[in-house]
């Protein structure tokens, strides 16, 4: 288990996009930790005043958002000491399916799992739940580690 301090330490992301809030579990394969939706998330304040219901379902691209920083936490861990001045790269994403949406009040429970690793690069798989129930599938996704000065743009 991760508390929501170990959480922000270990990812780079701050307010308002870190979108994981605990890490319930995380094995040598397995992460699964919870994202709690609330009315506050900076994404409902254009809002009026009476939207109407399906205005207030969580965006798609944030649940992937926060389903991929859950295996981005799996992923350091992997990666262990060689993720050291390391940055994690998003390659890809597929198979992705949506079966219901997320609304203020609903906790999402993210589920990944390492499918696949090869030198520093690494593919995820898994779903989210709320409340026991379907809410997404992740087919796949990519996070590669490359140096960091490697990324730097060149110096003038």
């Amino acid at each position: 288990m991760l508390t929501p301090a170990e959480v922000r330490a270990t990812l780079p992301h701050r307010y308002p996009m870190l979108l994981v809030d605990r890490v319930l579990d995380l094995t040598e394969d397995h992460i699964r930790a919870v994202k709690a939706v609330t009315l506050n998330e900076p994404w409902y304040a254009r809002l009026g005043e009476h939207p109407a219901p399906d205005e207030l379902a969580y965006p798609d691209f944030l649940l992937i958002e926060s389903w991929t920083q859950t295996a981005g936490i799996l992923a350091k861990r992997l990666a262990g000491g060689t993720a050291d001045g390391q940055v994690m790269l998003f390659g890809s994403m597929s198979g992705i399916e949506f079966h219901r949406r997320a609304f203020p009040g609903d906790t999402v429970e993210h589920h990944a799992r390492l499918q696949r690793a090869v030198d520093d690069t690494m593919i995820f798989e898994g779903e989210s739940t709320v409340g026991g129930e379907p809410l997404m599938t992740m087919g796949g996704i990519t996070m590669a580690f490359r140096p960091g000065e490697a990324l730097a743009p060149p110096s003038s």
